[in-house]
């Protein structure tokens, strides 16, 4: 476990407190190398389920295809797509970050379909935000729904363990129901479908995205930590993909009624539903290395919106800006920007089956990080 974690446990919290760190967090002291398969769910190889997306030269894939490498160096970043659009799934892939050095760099993880529907996509996203040496690695997540990019709705978080060092399972969830996001079997956030979020809940059908790339201009200290080269090439590792849920034709504009029982089964999975325990553990997790929550958010929403349940524990430890009201207990301050346009690679638009080739560069967007 990190010094710095251990320093603020031995003086702030109970014993017994210490052992549901433990207990909850065990990722922390696991061994090197060690694999996280959560749920236990069957895997496939990048031929069954990817294609690159941008910059094929960047992409490392291992000898038995069960796991590939991104990189990103001075000529470019990269990144991959599913080969299918999902109606609703769970998306999940063992993750290595990049090492050492990590300032400017976006590591991202997400479902989208930016390209079929341009002005009203979708969107989830788990997106990982590099740092100077010596300060943790920070994370994201986000919703988009019907285009809503104007009403982000990220929440920002530390890490509780270095994600450089050892693989961990991040996933993501969505279904007709709640969306879940999860590091291992710990879910971070979950987001439940209120009648009043109309088109702001996804319900298009989105393919699953992996990508590397520099983001200096705001991803750390607001842009004033830049990549440095010098370190290249960052490299990024997944492993364990998992890409479960109903195939569809992202062309076609009615819900397909084939999916209606893969929906079903999607529901009643063990990873669908929050167990009283793991609901423990999301609060543990929350209260202690969430750093921003657009639900506090007063600022930009002076009435929160209709998904958000406000936690009073969580509502006491943020300013009206969403910002946490103390510094991070492990070190920092920091700062909230205003959501803007910010890069990222995509595609053209193609049908179901079909594979990229070349390059892409079209930009989509997404929420400003509050890199500090």
């Amino acid at each position: 476990m990190d010094h710095r974690v251990l320093s603020f446990v031995s003086k702030s919290i109970t014993p017994f407190s210490l052992l549901l760190l433990l207990y909850i967090f065990p990722a922390a002291e696991t061994a090197a190398n060690m694999t996280y398969k959560a749920f236990n769910l069957p895997t496939i190889t990048f031929k069954e389920g990817y294609s690159p997306l941008f910059s094929d030269f960047n992409i490392e894939r291992s000898p038995d295809d069960r796991s590939f490498r991104l990189l990103l160096n001075k000529f470019s970043g990269s990144g991959v797509i599913s080969t299918e659009y999902y109606n609703y799934g769970f998306f999940s892939a063992s993750i290595k970050l990049p090492a050492i050095y990590t300032a400017g760099i976006v590591v991202a993880f997400y479902t989208s379909n930016a390209d079929t529907f341009e002005k009203n996509h979708d969107e989830l996203d788990i997106e990982f935000l590099g740092n100077v040496n010596g300060q943790p690695w920070r994370f994201q997540t986000n919703m988009y729904g019907n285009g809503s990019v104007s009403r982000g709705r990220e929440e920002r978080y530390r890490m509780w363990f270095d994600p450089s060092k050892d693989f961990h399972q991040y996933s993501i969830l969505w279904t007709p129901k709640n969306i879940i996001f999860y590091i291992d079997e710990t879910p971070l956030r979950e987001i439940n479908r209120h009648p009043a979020m109309g088109g702001d809940f996804p319900a298009k059908p989105m393919a699953l995205y992996a990508t590397i790339w520099d983001a200096s201009s705001w991803a750390t200290n607001g842009g004033k930590a830049k990549v440095d080269y010098k370190y290249e090439p960052f490299a990024t590792e997944l492993k364990d993909l998992v890409l479960e849920g109903c195939i569809v034709d992202p062309s076609e504009q009615i819900p397909s009624t084939n999916c209606t029982d893969r929906n079903a089964k999607l529901l009643a999975q063990d990873y669908s539903n929050i167990t009283p325990e793991r609901r423990n553990n999301m609060k543990f997790f929350r209260e202690r290395y969430m750093y921003y929550s657009y639900c506090y958010d007063n600022l930009r929403y002076p009435v929160p919106p209709p998904e958000c349940v406000i936690v009073q524990s969580e509502r006491d430890l943020f300013r009206d800006s969403g910002r946490l009201r103390q510094k991070m207990k492990f070190g920092g301050s920091h700062s909230h920007t205003q959501s803007h346009r910010k890069h990222r690679p995509g595609r053209s638009s193609r049908r179901r089956n079909k594979v990229a080739g070349g390059a892409s560069k079209s930009g989509r967007r997404g929420s400003a990080a509050a890199a500090m």
